[in-house]
């Protein structure tokens, strides 16, 4: 009887070993999952990377990495405006009820609707849409109020859209188009934009832009992708997908300027409608 009462309890202690190695085992495979989830929601969040440094590409809360900054890009009337495809703006929307020289207010759809994702057309071969500046003009600079160029044009300084003002604003070099390889190589980067409630003209020989006229306001967006459009024409460039951002927490990023983008040789050549298949690196430099 003392035998089989041994055997009986040495059966009981081993199934409470094997119970509690296995409890361990589950509570270990629970930690590691946590640990994966936990690293996913930090590198979504741009929150602490483990070191207490919070590294990320944001602070957790939705704000801007203060590392990161902005591309300076122009928008005229063939990609945002009232009535315009693919989204049948309203001219509240878009500002156009208080359009001006200088406008610098955030259009009200945009101001309106932080986080959502819309498609933007991008005009046509030889009527585009986008615009960047490779160079900022000295006369930008000593124009005021700040040291930067970029910056007193982004917030309409003397001739530079205050009270109207536009003297600065004519033949300015290297104003560029962007055609289809130029929109895909801004994927994934952030954008600050003012808008234009006309056409931006643009010369050939040289390349030179005139940036006078109405503005709508100002906008932020990611670009998300870029895709050939095949529901129009054969001139047709091609539509952007974009998130839009709140533009009170990246307004204060630094400017940068796309300075490698590419040179189109005229209002017909390159054609250029289609996103390569592979996109070439983009290179930017401060907006100064």
């Amino acid at each position: 009887m003392r035998n089989l009462e041994s055997f009986y309890r040495l059966i009981f202690a081993l199934l409470l070993v094997f119970s509690l190695s296995a409890a361990c085992s589950n509570d270990d495979d629970v930690n590691e999952v946590d640990d994966v989830t936990d690293d996913l929601t930090d590198d979504i969040n741009g929150s602490d990377d483990g070191d207490g440094n919070g590294d990320g590409n944001g602070d957790g809360n939705g704000e801007p990495d203060p590392d990161a900054a902005a591309v300076f890009v122009l928008i005229d009337e063939e990609s945002i405006d009232n009535g315009n495809e693919p989204n049948d703006f309203t001219e509240t929307d878009v500002n156009d009820d208080i359009s001006q020289i200088g406008q610098r207010e955030v259009l009200a759809y945009f101001n309106d609707n932080a986080g959502e994702e819309i498609t933007l057309y991008t005009g046509q071969t030889g009527d585009e849409a986008w615009f960047v500046l490779k160079e900022i003009p000295s006369s930008w600079d000593e124009a005021g109020p700040n040291e930067n160029g970029a910056r007193n044009f982004l917030e309409a300084g003397p001739g530079l859209g205050q009270d109207e003002s536009e003297d600065l604003l004519d033949e300015i070099p290297e104003v560029t188009p962007l055609r289809a390889t130029g929109l895909s190589m801004l994927t994934g980067q952030t954008i600050i934009a003012i808008v234009y409630d006309s056409d931006i003209s643009i010369n050939y020989d040289p390349l030179e832009g005139n940036l006078q006229g109405e503005n709508l306001g100002v906008v932020a967006f990611e670009v998300l992708n870029v895709t050939e459009r095949t529901d129009g024409s054969d001139s047709d460039l091609p539509s952007v997908n974009i998130r839009i951002l709140d533009y009170a927490a990246v307004a204060a990023l630094e400017l940068n300027l796309f300075s490698n983008a590419p040179t189109p040789e005229s209002s017909s050549e390159p054609e250029d409608t289609t996103p390569p298949e592979t996109i070439p690196d983009i290179e930017l430099s401060p907006a100064e």
